[in-house]
């Protein structure tokens, strides 16, 4: 059945591919964005469309105390540490990873973290097109995907990032009220959309380390029991099992 799905969404997204082709060669990048808006929607029902991380990394200093009540936990080829009180999943990239529901019916009213790694260059054996654009690796495919910006579009390179922007980002909450931010922190670097809005605190952070493994870290906060300083203390412990 997940199959199926993967399959389903796969030719979805092609002839999706396929009609913005047409339609950038014969009408231009202003009916393109027209018609990613009317397929996906737009920057006013789905904000991060046009969200941008600042120009500057957040370098946080990390809490010894409370890293210290974190407790480890191994899967396979990545560990973590995590708080108490939270339900851990983690599952592979091309079973539930292009599900954005997937993420509301694991958590439901519950406290969770989703996990997911992919190893050096996955993205690239993903969408091998990428490569002519001169993308090469996990960094390169992240950053172009976070900057991606409907209201910027100009060409089919654009658009499909845009589209795997829409795709990529799990349930944020308020998106009115989510924030991007850019970090950079020890060994590792990267990206973290989150919406602090109670009743729940939302946090999808894409983490990349100097081998260019790559981390997803999804946490739906329930009930508001983490800032942004403890987020950071959590993302400081990944690491790879090889």
């Amino acid at each position: 059945m997940a199959a199926k799905r993967f399959t389903k969404y796969l030719v979805s997204t092609v002839a999706l591919g396929l009609s913005a082709a047409f339609v950038i060669k014969f009408a231009g990048p202003n009916i393109l964005r027209q018609y990613i808006s009317y397929g996906i929607g737009n920057c006013k029902n789905i904000p991060i469309l046009c969200m941008q991380p600042q120009d500057y990394s957040f370098k946080p200093e990390i809490n010894k105390e409370y890293l210290d009540t974190l407790i480890p936990q191994n899967f396979p080829k990545m560990s973590v540490s995590v708080p108490k009180g939270f339900t851990l999943v983690q599952e592979l990239i091309k079973r539930v990873y292009y599900k954005k529901n997937h993420f509301n019916n694991h958590t439901n009213n519950r406290a969770v973290i989703y996990l997911l790694f992919q190893e050096p260059g996955a993205f690239i054996k993903l969408y091998p097109e990428v490569r002519k654009q001169g993308i090469r690796d996990n960094a390169e495919f992240l950053r172009r995907l976070t900057h991606a910006n409907l209201d910027q579009l100009n060409n089919l390179t654009d658009a499909f990032f845009v589209i795997m922007k829409s795709v990529f980002t799990p349930d944020i909450g308020n998106q009115s009220t989510a924030k991007m931010i850019k970090f950079e922190l020890g060994n590792i670097r990267g990206f973290i959309n989150y919406s602090m809005a109670k009743p729940d605190n939302y946090f999808d952070c894409d983490v990349l380390d100097e081998k260019d493994n790559f981390f997803k870290v999804y946490i739906k906060d329930a009930g508001a029991r983490l800032d942004l300083n403890n987020v950071f203390a959590i993302i400081s412990t990944l690491k790879p099992i090889n």
